[in-house]
């Protein structure tokens, strides 16, 4: 048998390996570090210590494998010194890329955790490198050294030996002690941008010898969500799942992800109220493999999409989005107003979570799109006044309807909705006396609600709640009173009640229980004020209007609007100023 007969293959190694940078240079998007380590190595001002950050895959043992090499590279000819473009050839980079450097240790912080393990470190960075010009030390997920580690650790890594370098890499950067923070030069490396790794994805793909469609790269980009390994990794599934022949729609397949266009056409769908094409879309993308929470996922983004479409005024330079998607959102964005998007972005959030949550997500996403497609056929309150106003019903009303919420109670096909009425306020709230003061020369009240206002006022919680609730006044009068009690009253009360009012005025008070019915409590009289005032304000035009325009909808409140006040010429033969009189009804004006 020939020797070329029984050479081996050579193991196929991935494509995260394969194309893992060895140089600066190589690197892509992280133009920060870069530039810093570079400047920091040219002019010999390097640091002790680093610590790089940053999310899965964006390449920090990757940079401190190179920081390593650039600190150890001799040069082909042996007597070079620290550079930004390792030659490759020397000894020590060959054994670094080899991992196999007596002087470079690379420890895993998450299976090595313990004091024990620091204790070698602390023991070994006495000694000079054998090989090397500096030991280097690549610490991977330090975070999860434990607290004695950590502390252990403190003393040489603020002062070790010139010829050692520590290099520190994390993806919980606020799990690591301040105190180690403090002893490193800190590098965050950020997402790479999707339009860099489309890119670079591109240059591979090319070396590769495979065919991939630019929207299928950019679609492995977007799912990378920034990580380099994690993109190269799926770059690496779709070459071998469309055997070098990659599209759009093998890659949505291969990921579970939905149509783009088809995601357009949904959304549009929605908003028009159109629910029968909607729901049949969403099974289509459902049959063909597509998540019903990606699907909400693709909706909000596309929401937001458009909103910043809107905001901005343009189309956005999106390089994710093919140019005839881009003008379809832009025509999109032109007829959608704000509230709408806003009311669709607040359902799609909520209805996200329920579809990740329900039993059968699409039978949660089905429930959303009803939502939505209904509530497309509710007009806003403001549209709703305006329509009003314009059939003649808009001859000076002095009540606005609003809907809880604003636009998203319209949105939620219905609900609770309220009206102000601009009416003067009952009661001015008084001041409340100060630590200190002497209440013995409290105001002598001289009727029953300016007992309880006199209790509120002198702190006295309980006692007001108390007489606000259960008591039915017969007769009230200076320094005496007659009550009938409820049932559930408490026994003590007339006598906790003459203690407090000696406190306050001074005065010894007479109070007295009957038997007669009396008044009805304060708590039933304001009930009966409130139904007056909600049947008044339910028999209102525009009231009725708002609950005709949206079906199941429920006057839950009515509140109590101060009027604007009227403008009055400054006379100065007044003796005092005017004041507006509380008996007169906004919605009696309007008849």
């Amino acid at each position: 048998m020939s020797n070329a007969a029984s050479a081996a293959p050579a193991p196929y190694r991935v494509l995260a390996r394969k194309y893992r940078p060895s140089t600066f240079a190589e690197m892509i998007g992280q133009d920060a570090l870069v530039r810093t380590l570079t400047n920091a190595i040219a002019t010999g001002r390097i640091a002790q210590a680093f610590i790089l950050t940053g999310v899965r895959g964006v390449g920090k043992t990757t940079t401190a494998r190179i920081i390593a090499r650039a600190l150890n590279c001799t040069g082909p000819d042996g007597n070079g010194g620290p550079t930004v473009s390792p030659c490759g050839v020397c000894d020590n980079c060959k054994s670094i890329a080899e991992d196999r450097h007596p002087d470079i240790f690379e420890m895993d912080a998450a299976s090595r955790t313990g004091i024990g393990d620091i204790r070698e470190i602390i023991e070994a960075v006495r000694y000079a490198p054998s090989m090397a010009r500096y030991k280097v030390y690549i610490i991977d997920e330090v975070h999860m050294l434990s607290t004695a580690a950590f502390n252990g650790l403190l003393k040489t890594l603020e002062e070790p030996p010139p010829h050692v370098k520590f290099v520190f890499a994390t993806t919980e950067i606020r799990k690591v002690p301040v105190t180690v923070l403090s002893r490193c030069q800190r590098f965050d490396l950020k997402r790479v941008e999707i339009s860099v790794l489309t890119e670079h994805f591109k240059r591979i793909a090319k070396q590769e010898e495979a065919q991939v469609d630019d929207d299928a790269l950019t679609l492995i980009a977007r799912a990378a969500e920034g990580s380099v390994r994690d993109g190269l990794s799926l770059l690496d599934q779709a070459i071998a799942h469309g055997a070098g022949q990659v599209n759009a729609e093998l890659v949505r397949d291969m990921l579970g992800l939905a149509d783009r266009g088809q995601v357009f056409a949904l959304l549009d769908l929605l908003l028009h109220g159109k629910l029968p094409e909607a729901l049949e879309n969403l099974q289509q993308q459902y049959n063909l493999g597509a998540d019903p929470a990606v699907v909400m996922q693709d909706l909000l983004d596309l929401t937001h999409w458009l909103t910043r479409v809107k905001v901005i005024g343009g189309t956005p330079d999106d390089v994710t989005l093919p140019e005839t998607q881009r003008n379809r959102g832009k025509e999109l964005a032109a007829k959608l107003g704000m509230p709408v998007l806003a009311r669709t972005w607040q359902m799609l959030l909520k209805g996200l979570q329920e579809v990740r949550a329900a039993p059968v997500p699409l039978a949660a996403a089905e429930m959303v799109l009803v939502r939505l497609a209904y509530a497309a056929d509710l007009p806003s309150p403001a549209d709703l006044v305006k329509e009003w106003k314009e059939k003649g019903g808009g001859a000076g009303p002095a009540m606005t309807p609003v809907s809880r919420g604003g636009g998203a109670a319209a949105g939620n096909g219905g609900g609770a909705a309220s009206a102000a009425l601009q009416t003067q306020p009952a009661m001015m709230p008084s001041a409340q006396p100060q630590p200190g003061e002497t209440v013995a020369y409290a105001a002598m009240p001289t009727t029953f609600p300016a007992l309880v206002q006199l209790a509120r006022d002198m702190r006295e919680g309980l006692l007001a709640a108390e007489l606000y609730n259960d008591v039915h006044v017969v007769s009230f009068e200076q320094g005496r009173i007659e009550m009938r009690l409820t049932a559930q009253a408490h026994h003590d009360l007339p006598g906790r009640l003459i203690e407090k009012l000696k406190q306050w005025t001074g005065q010894r008070w007479v109070v007295s229980l009957s038997k007669l019915p009396g008044e009805p409590t304060l708590a039933e009289q304001e009930q009966a004020e409130e139904s007056r005032r909600r049947a008044h304000a339910q028999a209102h035009p525009l009231v009725q209007a708002v609950l005709t325009a949206f079906p199941g909808a429920v006057l839950e409140s009515v509140r109590e609007l101060q009027p604007p006040a009227p403008e009055i010429e400054a006379d100065d033969d007044a003796e005092g100023p005017a004041y507006m009189t509380d008996d007169v009804d906004p919605l009696d004006e309007l008849d």
